[in-house]
């Protein structure tokens, strides 16, 4: 179980809590002190199971011991946590806000600490990453590759969202660097250039519109179509493309991926829109072909977003260097 330091507050290296705003009251600074993480553990574990005693036996202590922590934990906070009856226990309402609070904050340090074991076991870097599904499957799989390959004691989490989850993620620091496209709004962010994508319509092979190399989207307005995600950047381009000519586009049905949505088109659903690389790479997924469309916004630009490159750690900086280096026209 974890154990909180004890503090020193006549130590210059630790930060006096006297010297925070004065907007932390002195109620909030005890509360941080008083509430130990063995505590936490416990109340969880009686939550779980429904009953102090059991939550005793689990955690190998005695059941006073845990009914006098779940106590101090009411006094502390001043409201009732738990409502005991014959059967066992109860959460009232505080009870319940704080299992979700205790539940995240033993989540966070049980993150942190299989990260840090990392180190111990020779990663001497941990990169976290978001990156739309266009840059994923685009681009990502050959550059972080390269990466890996001059730097494989670095670790990087990717994770894919679509563009406007990715530019949350970074404005909230779940993720170091997103990579994605910005068109949806990053104006608090720092960006840098990375990779340029061509949106393409995608038919079947006996398609009409198969009669023009190059057309504008509203040409394709007539048909079904195949859309990705209603929240992702591609699909956001083609409502707001088709609501400037003053039309709406006939959805047949939304696909999560962009195999799902070849396969979707190849079986007669519609047409669709996606990058026209992502296209060549799924070459595998049906008799399709792809046209070009001419309209402004099919030329995307794909950026690396961070909240401060500067700030990044070391192995953060080093990606950052690695993929703006490999960055296309």
């Amino acid at each position: 179980m974890f154990q909180r330091p004890s503090i020193d507050e006549n130590s210059e290296s630790i930060v006096n809590l006297d010297d925070l705003p004065m907007t932390i009251k002195s109620s909030e600074r005890n509360f941080a002190r008083r509430v130990d993480l063995t505590s936490l553990q416990l109340f969880v574990a009686v939550c779980e199971l429904g009953s102090i005693g059991k939550a005793a036996e689990r955690e190998f202590i005695a059941a006073s011991a845990v009914s006098k922590r779940i106590s101090d934990l009411e006094a502390t906070l001043s409201t009732p946590l738990l409502y005991r009856h014959a059967r066992g226990v109860d959460l009232t309402p505080a009870g319940e806000s704080l299992l979700h609070h205790a539940r995240s904050v033993l989540f966070s340090l049980e993150k942190m600490q299989g990260e840090l074991s990392e180190y111990a076991g020779g990663v001497r870097g941990h990169v976290r990453v978001h990156a739309s599904v266009s840059a994923i499957v685009q681009f990502l799989p050959e550059d972080l590759g390269a990466f890996i390959q001059k730097h494989s004691e670095v670790k990087i989490d990717l994770e894919e969202h679509l563009s406007t989850e990715v530019i949350r993620a970074v404005q909230e620091g779940a993720a170091d660097l997103g990579i994605c496209n910005t068109t949806s709004g990053a104006s608090n962010l720092q960006t840098l250039s990375y990779k340029t994508d061509q949106l393409v319509l995608i038919v079947p092979v006996d398609h009409v519109l198969l009669a023009h190399d190059a057309i504008k989207f509203e040409d394709a307005l007539d048909f079904d179509q195949v859309g990705l995600h209603a929240n992702s950047s591609i699909y956001l381009a083609i409502r707001q493309a088709a609501a400037s000519v003053g039309r709406t586009i006939k959805l047949r049905i939304h696909v999560t991926g962009l195999d799902a949505m070849c396969r979707m088109i190849q079986n007669g659903l519609g047409v669709g829109v996606m990058p026209r690389r992502a296209f060549e790479l799924l070459h595998g997924v049906g008799n399709l072909r792809a046209i070009t469309l001419t309209d402004v916004w099919a030329t995307r630009k794909i950026d690396l977003v961070a909240r401060d490159f500067s700030t990044l750690p070391v192995t953060a900086r080093l990606l950052v260097k690695h993929l703006t280096a490999a960055a296309t026209i």
